[in-house]
């Protein structure tokens, strides 16, 4: 006799990196559904010398993310370089057709994903969050970021 259970399984794929937070809003469904919190990642790749961005539009989820995104709010309204380490989780292509513009009617695509964790932030190079692991198996950031600016006395500071 097989032990089987009726939890439901999922695969994730998760992407963590170094990127910048862009638009910055609350979106409210047309008819049914709930608001959520969005942002738009410029996330970098490439070379340091020659950083290139890849733009990923994220629902943001779980109340500490939430929490995190909602306090750079006014930083990103005040055009500062807000910088953060993240993981997005099931990223995925979007079609559309632009509707306006020189590309109308042309198709185009957008990655999306959800925004599930905040391992820091810095704000005009200001080191102003880093997430404490909480045991030996909490998520870690294995990126240096040493170079980015910012004093890590000041993590604690609001956003």
């Amino acid at each position: 006799m097989s032990n089987q259970s009726n939890e439901a399984k999922y695969f994730d794929l998760h992407t963590t990196g170094i990127g910048y937070f862009n638009r910055i809003r609350e979106v409210k469904p047309r008819g049914k559904g709930k608001p959520f919190m969005a942002v738009t990642v410029a996330a970098l790749r490439g070379s340091t010398d020659s950083a290139e961005y890849t733009y990923i539009d994220c629902n943001v989820v779980g109340e500490e993310a939430e929490k995190l995104v909602r306090r750079c709010l006014p930083a990103v309204d005040a055009d500062k370089k807000v910088l953060v380490s993240f993981r997005i989780g099931d990223i995925w292509p979007d079609m559309f057709t632009y509707e306006t513009g020189a590309k109308k009617g042309q198709t185009g695509v957008s990655l999306k994903g959800r925004l599930l964790f905040i391992n820091w932030i810095k704000v005009d190079g200001n080191l102003v969050h880093e997430t404490k692991p909480k045991n030996a198996n909490s998520p870690t950031d294995d990126q240096d970021h040493s170079d980015l600016g910012g004093d890590s006395q000041q993590a604690h500071q609001a956003a």
